[in-house]
């Protein structure tokens, strides 16, 4: 059995590419930079079982992203194809903050970044259709965006042929939806600890917090719910080669509700034996 596993990272310029390809090295992951098309079945050749390799695609290569996938999974081998996304507000930012030129335009005013963002946006399209996990980095700081590719590929992940891995990602609505979700669920329904004066400066990971939301009589059932359909899909998302599936839990403003019902989302997939990391996005607003 072929268990090599092999990530393709690709993406908009300036949605995090290079700090992924930093976590993955920091991983254990075998990391390829900007390898020619030429030498992909070199690469093919020489990888063992059981190696995880990365290989990063930037600027004007996104044209060997699907013929790369192709080849690779002809010989055996599991690929995953990652997308790195942000919002173009965030990309312009991104790119005022650190001064670096757009590899589109040789300009640095906002207007000329802008266009360029429009541009390569519309260039990838059909990549990023194609890919098999979507990231989307906008709400994300470096260091965020590290946790959530270590919850992703790290060890303990589900980046081994034929197994899922969950990303429980808390949030508030308020702050947006995470756009790289696969499934969203609502728990505004839950009465909101923000109104209780003592708990309204916690967080859904301290005790308090945590012991008021999972006590409403409402959350197991919600819980239960969310465990079973979970459960009963993942075996089909397996079977469509989606190793990664990833899970918003939305609240107001993503302190309270969100992170208690994540949390515990986690600790009930991960006692039915399915691997699964909770993160926080908006936990630090």
């Amino acid at each position: 059995m072929d268990n090599r596993h092999f990530l393709i990272v690709t993406g908009q310029s300036g949605a995090g590419r290079t700090v992924t390809a930093d976590q993955l090295e920091d991983l254990g992951w075998h990391v390829v930079r900007n390898l020619p098309a030429e030498l992909v079945p070199d690469l093919d050749r020489v990888t063992r079982a059981g190696d995880r390799t990365a290989l990063v695609l930037g600027p004007a290569r996104e044209d060997q992203v699907q013929p790369t996938a192709r080849l690779l999974r002809s010989s055996g081998a599991t690929v995953t194809v990652l997308f790195l996304a942000a919002s173009p507000e965030t990309l312009v930012r991104r790119y005022n903050e650190t001064r670096r030129v757009h590899p589109l335009t040789g300009g640095d005013t906002e207007t000329h970044l802008l266009s360029a963002i429009e541009r390569e946006t519309e260039r990838l399209r059909p990549v990023r259709e194609a890919a098999d996990i979507l990231l989307d980095s906008s709400e994300l700081s470096k260091h965020g965006l590290r946790r959530r590719v270590a919850a992703m590929f790290g060890p303990e992940s589900g980046s081994r042929t034929g197994t899922v891995h969950v990303t429980f990602v808390s949030f508030g609505f308020k702050h947006g939806l995470p756009l790289d979700a696969d499934l969203v669920f609502d728990c505004r329904f839950l009465p909101n600890p923000h109104w209780v004066e003592r708990l309204r400066a916690g967080t859904g990971l301290d005790e308090p917090v945590r012991d008021y939301v999972l006590g409403q009589s409402a959350a197991p059932r919600f819980l239960d719910r969310v465990t079973d359909l979970l459960t009963d899909l993942l075996p089909s998302f397996a079977a469509e080669n989606k190793g990664f599936v990833t899970v918003g839990i939305g609240c107001t403003g993503g302190r309270h509700r969100s992170v208690a019902i994540a949390e515990e989302a986690g600790d009930r997939l991960r006692r039915h034996g399915v691997s699964a990391a909770v993160l926080h996005r908006d936990l630090g607003r």
